[in-house]
């Protein structure tokens, strides 16, 4: 097999997934408008991509192991381009949001087994390189994402955001079937109830947890989430007494490996949220346009993609502990010096403060990714990569609900929802309390870095040349 090759397709696959999530961002007004719909409705073109996410990925991983991963990585990337031309050619709201969820399910493929394939071709030696790649892929993509979705929204129409993955997506599927091979397959069968579970427990829980940053503390939004950690529960008991489980509990007999995924989650719980919450100020309270106001976090995008592949490679020599805490301290400090900032602070300050953000995020990423997937036996590279994958999307949707609730601390939802997608900005009083509210979120953020950071360096040290052997022997 060419690595070569098959990174730069892995990369173009994150790529795409990268610029999906920013660029739908980005051409949300227009989309509503378009649409004739309302911002409730269009909001879940967002919301319905990241629950599909946090439900699918831990099970598409594991189908991964049984069915071969490149397989499913393929499938993924034709469903994911499918799922594209389809949102395109919506013809209303409704539509646009079934054919997301189409779309997600094929992102989620991507997702769930592209760490597991570098896993499979890389040495654990190795992998760090290979997973600084996959991180500059990521940045680049949502960088990617601002810029292009502001020129084709503004010049072509918000169908465009879609239709230009069709013929990426196509060549990508051509190179994928003709360069990624399977791995050897995991002679198991599929624990469908327990997909069922662990499915039906997340998507409970996301949906009262969206529902409650939505409309606020409800007995139905408590009633969802407190019935989805039930089932949760329900799934843990189940995968100790199956004797096939979707999720091996003795892989977390590694204290490398359970750290690093716990800190992954709390990172993404505390720091997707940042990145949205000085996009709301720059829009809400200084009155930039979305596209100005994320071309301001070019910077750290630029940083992140530059430095991914070097910190990748160096986590290989020294280990993910030193490299992933230091990375997770500068996330912290970012936060800090935005709590700093007031209506009227120098836009150079954002640079700056994105700057270091864009470099604890090229340390973190392919260190800890490395860290997980190297302490996985091979048999559940799938299962693991995907857990890494969903404990990540589950962040991400933790940490919207941190943010829309949070920043409706001094104004009410439908304000803080149309300053999110840029339709609305705040003048004179009002924009302090919107500010007390983002600083609010920003504490609740830095707590959960902290203890990201805290698990990080708790992980233990790695060898990572003496795994490289034993996998090897193996």
């Amino acid at each position: 097999m060419d690595e070569k090759k098959i990174l730069a397709i892995l990369v173009l696959g994150t790529m795409m997934g990268a610029l999906d999530s920013t660029v739908v961002l980005l051409a949300l007004p227009s989309l509503t408008e378009g649409l004739a719909t309302n911002l409730s409705s269009s909001i879940w073109v967002i919301l319905a991509y990241i629950l599909v996410l946090a439900v699918t990925t831990t099970q598409f991983g594991r189908i991964g192991d049984i069915f071969g991963r490149s397989r499913m990585f393929n499938a993924g990337f034709a469903i994911f381009t499918i799922g594209s031309a389809l949102c395109g050619l919506s013809p209303n709201i409704t539509f646009l949001n079934f054919f997301r969820i189409i779309q997600a399910v094929g992102g989620a493929l991507l997702t769930a087994t592209s760490g597991a394939i570098v896993a499979d071709v890389y040495a654990p030696d190795r992998r760090g390189h290979a997973y600084g790649y996959i991180s500059m892929g990521w940045s680049a993509g949502a960088m990617l994402g601002i810029v292009v979705g502001g020129i084709l929204t503004t010049f072509f129409g918000w169908r465009y955001i879609f239709y230009i993955n069709v013929p990426i997506g196509i060549i990508a599927v051509i190179l994928g079937l003709r360069y990624l091979k399977d791995n050897p397959k995991v002679s198991s069968k599929i624990d469908i109830l327990g997909m069922a579970l662990l499915g039906t427990g997340l998507s409970f829980i996301s949906l009262g947890s969206v529902d409650f940053a939505s409309q606020g503390a409800a007995f139905f939004n408590e009633l969802m989430v407190v019935f989805g950690f039930a089932v949760i529960i329900l799934f843990i008991l189940w995968e100790r007494r199956t004797s096939t489980p979707m999720l091996n509990f003795n892989a977390f007999k590694s204290r490398v490996l359970t750290a690093s995924i716990l800190s992954s989650l709390f990172q993404s719980l505390g720091y997707f949220s940042v990145t949205f919450i000085i996009i709301m100020y720059l829009q809400g309270i200084r009155g930039l346009n979305p596209l100005d106001a994320s071309v301001l976090l070019a910077p750290g995008y630029i940083a992140s993609a530059f430095l991914g592949p070097y910190m990748g490679k160096l986590s290989d020599r020294i280990g993910a502990r030193v490299l992933a805490t230091v990375g997770i301290g500068l996330m912290c400090i970012t936060v800090i010096l935005y709590l700093l900032i007031t209506t009227t602070t120098s836009l150079y300050f954002i640079l700056i403060a994105t700057f270091i953000s864009g470099i604890g995020i090229s340390m973190f990423f392919p260190a800890n990714s490395s860290a997980v997937m190297s302490n996985a036996s091979h048999d559940h590279y799938g299962s693991i990569s995907g857990l890494l994958r969903t404990t990540s999307s589950i962040g991400t949707l933790g940490s919207y609900v941190i943010l829309i609730t949070a920043a409706t601390i001094g104004v009410s939802r439908s304000v803080a929802f149309q300053v999110f997608v840029g339709t609305s900005n705040l003048v004179g009083g009002v924009s302090l309390d919107f500010l007390s509210g983002l600083k609010a979120a920003l504490v609740v953020c830095f707590i959960l870095l902290v203890i990201s950071g805290m698990l990080s360096a708790l992980r233990g040290k790695e060898n990572r040349a003496k795994i490289a052997k034993e996998s090897r022997k193996a």
